[in-house]
């Protein structure tokens, strides 16, 4: 049985005992240190022009080979055949940002934290009212405007419903994220960068001057009692999830290395969480 149709059975099981509630899930991601060695580190640039170096030395070896058959002016040479099958390299065009790489785990990346850079994953959640993990995966980079529709959709993939409401920070705003949200009949609380200031320090959020729709509502949306209730709900559901997988699940690093591995590693610590929580539930 694969490791996520056992997660999947889990949470099948947690329904049947009155778990697994979607009205509300919140969404989140955190940073989890890799496996690898920070001191055995390479630039995909060098390891580029290594590549590209050793191409234009086979070449120049096919270009200088003895030819058996030079002068008989009959047939191409076997020198000249050996040629135009290896193909000219291209020309090296320098990578726009040079990306760091582990030699010890190629799959790890150096991801920004609160303190600081850290060669890992970023681990993602998604968290019903329980709080039971509904969803999870681990990617190599953690964009998180990019991962809260994903989120939503692994979230319907793995439960078989979509969830009524979604909350996440506001990492994961976007308008394009609300719009299709919107199209899948999922109700979105996620404020913009400023306006979560504003919720969180009581700072009045900057106003655009000609501020795009859908921020306008959502502000509004957000500043109203449900949505600043919902908002601090989100702290309570999702952020004690990530305290249990790092302090009693030990997910503070990862013990295996590539992003295959790791997603099943991430994958059990999130099945026995699940486990405990209908145990308890129980």
């Amino acid at each position: 049985m694969a490791i996520n149709d056992c997660f999947t059975q889990v949470l099948e099981q947690a329904r049947k005992m009155g778990m697994r509630q979607l009205g509300t899930v919140a969404v989140d991601t955190t940073r989890v240190k890799a496996s690898a060695s920070a001191d055995k580190i390479v630039l995909e640039k060098r390891q580029q022009r290594v590549r590209i170096r050793r191409k234009v030395r086979n070449w120049q070896r096919a270009c200088d080979a003895d030819d058996n058959n030079e002068g008989a002016g009959t047939q191409l040479g076997v020198a000249a055949e050996a040629v135009g099958a290896t193909p000219m390299p291209a020309a090296l065009e320098p990578l726009d940002k040079p990306r760091k790489r582990s030699t010890t785990d190629p799959d790890a990346s150096f991801l920004r934290t609160r303190k600081g850079f850290v060669l890992g994953y970023a681990a993602q959640i998604s968290v019903s009212e329980d709080p039971l993990i509904v969803a999870q995966r681990v990617i190599q980079r953690g964009n998180d405007n990019a991962s809260l529709v994903p989120m939503v959709d692994l979230t319907a993939s793995t439960c078989g419903q979509r969830p009524e409401r979604v909350v996440a920070d506001s990492g994961f705003y976007t308008n394009q994220n609300l719009e299709l949200l919107e199209q899948r009949g999922v109700e979105a609380y996620v404020p913009d960068s400023f306006l979560a200031r504003e919720l969180n320090l009581g700072q009045p959020a900057a106003e655009w001057p000609h501020p795009h729709p859908r921020l306008r509502q959502m502000r509004q949306k957000m500043r109203s009692p449900e949505g600043r209730q919902m908002y601090a709900r989100r702290k309570g559901m999702v952020e004690p999830v990530f305290g249990i997988l790092k302090e009693q699940r030990g997910m503070r690093a990862f013990r295996m290395r590539g992003l295959e591995k790791v997603g099943i590693e991430f994958t059990l610590a999130a099945t026995a969480h699940n486990i405990a929580r209908m145990f308890r539930h129980g």
